[in-house]
């Protein structure tokens, strides 16, 4: 028997089932027009399929966080779904107002209506237990009105806010389409690993891949780690190579200084199995300038160099798993997008099971078309690494728990 329901354990037909998905998606600021659709198509199916089953179907969505720029209102995902869809999405300003809870109440069988950014609601914030997240304002408004609770926002399971984890605690919850399907193939792939097994760990997030570095290297999952980004400087810095002061304070000011003392215990228990750059490039003059390790000037790093590109590519040709989190530097930056872009058409080209785990890797793989080349292709970059790193995602439990109810 399978952990948590799925669609398929719910008889939904004039049923009121309220769906949470991530459709957290680049929004232009001044326009408010959404700059790329992938979540919200992805997403589609789960809505779709909950329609055409005779459900009535509301959504729960986010979009950004208060303070942030792109932080706004779903009428633009609305419009966006009602395209995507073919069908009419209809829009509330509200989360759980009089005329929210009227809207909810007015639907018919195989309509659909999106509320409101659950973030406006403040409490959604707090990370707290599924118990306590159903107590909130949210959920005991919501609560009353709804027959199922779907949960397909993988992207967001690593996370325990109230429209996440709350519903699960008093109303029959599962797992939607993106959300099973995700925790099966990420799952499925960390069980079968065949060997060599790689590695390839970037980004801006230290401490998730020193975490992901520290349980498949001691579960014997990963041979070898390839480390990029500001993830290899801080293996750099741990090896004992200078990576410049800029480099270290940049580090500093990002509060990981305490990763290289990690990266350094990690070393000295895996060798050569944790491998770092030899070389990064730099800007000088305005130009791109690929420098060996041991000669770095004191220059940001702003990409991995040729060198270490052709010594991982050759890494990830040779592998029969890979598993890929995060880019090898800055590539917004065309001067800096070689690093990311030769390991990802070396991913693309291998007959290895390939794995992008979401985020901004998954951004530059789909930027390069070479999504349909990888055998998968996460939408949760954090709830990805997170399964990597061997942790549990809140909101997969809270599913798990709601079964046994």
């Amino acid at each position: 028997m399978a952990e948590f329901n799925t669609i398929d354990d719910f008889d939904i037909e004039n049923k009121t089932v309220l769906v949470r998905i991530d459709v957290n998606s680049p929004v232009d600021p001044g326009s408010g027009i959404i700059l790329d659709d992938t979540r919200l198509k992805l997403h589609a199916r789960t809505i779709k399929e909950l329609s055409n089953k005779g459900a009535k179907v509301v959504i729960l969505a986010h979009q950004s966080r208060p303070g942030k720029k792109d932080f706004t209102t779903l009428s633009q995902h609305a419009e966006a779904l009602s395209e995507i869809l073919n069908l009419r999405v209809k829009y509330s300003d509200s989360l759980f107002s009089s005329s929210a809870k009227e809207a909810i109440r007015n639907l018919k069988p195989h309509e659909i209506l999106l509320l409101e950014n659950v973030r406006f609601f403040s409490e959604e914030s707090l990370s707290r237990t599924p118990l306590e997240q159903s107590k909130t304002l949210l959920v005991r408004h919501l609560s009353p009105l709804i027959d199922y609770f779907v949960n397909d926002a993988f992207a967001a399971a690593h996370r325990s806010q109230a429209s996440l984890v709350g519903f699960t605690v008093n109303t029959p919850s599962a797992a939607g389409r993106v959300m099973e399907e995700e925790l099966t193939v990420i799952q499925n792939a960390l069980d079968n690993v065949e060997h060599p097994c790689v590695f390839l760990l970037g980004g801006m997030k230290p401490d998730d891949s020193i975490d992901v570095m520290e349980n498949v290297l001691s579960n014997g999952t990963a041979d070898s780690v390839l480390t990029t980004g500001i993830v290899g400087n801080i293996v750099l810095w741990a090896a004992g190579v200078d990576i410049g002061q800029v480099n270290r304070d940049f580090i500093a000011s990002r509060g990981y200084e305490g990763m290289v003392e990690k990266a350094k215990d990690l070393i000295d228990r895996f060798g050569d199995k944790v491998k770092y750059p030899l070389d990064g490039a730099c800007e000088i003059d305005g130009e791109r300038v690929d420098i060996d390790v041991g000669e770095l000037p004191n220059e940001a790093i702003f990409d991995i160099g040729v060198k270490t590109i052709n010594y991982y590519a050759k890494e990830i040709r040779d592998a029969k798993y890979i598993f890929a989190n995060g880019p090898a530097g800055v590539f917004e930056d065309p001067k800096f997008a070689m690093g990311t872009e030769d390991l990802i058409n070396a991913m693309a080209k291998s007959n290895g099971f390939s794995l992008i785990g979401g985020g901004h890797i998954a951004a530059a793989t789909a930027g390069l078309g070479l999504g349909d080349q990888m055998s998968h292709l996460s939408s949760g970059g954090g709830a990805c690494i997170s399964m990597l790193a061997g942790k549990e995602l809140a909101a997969v439990e809270a599913l798990k728990n709601s079964k046994k109810i």
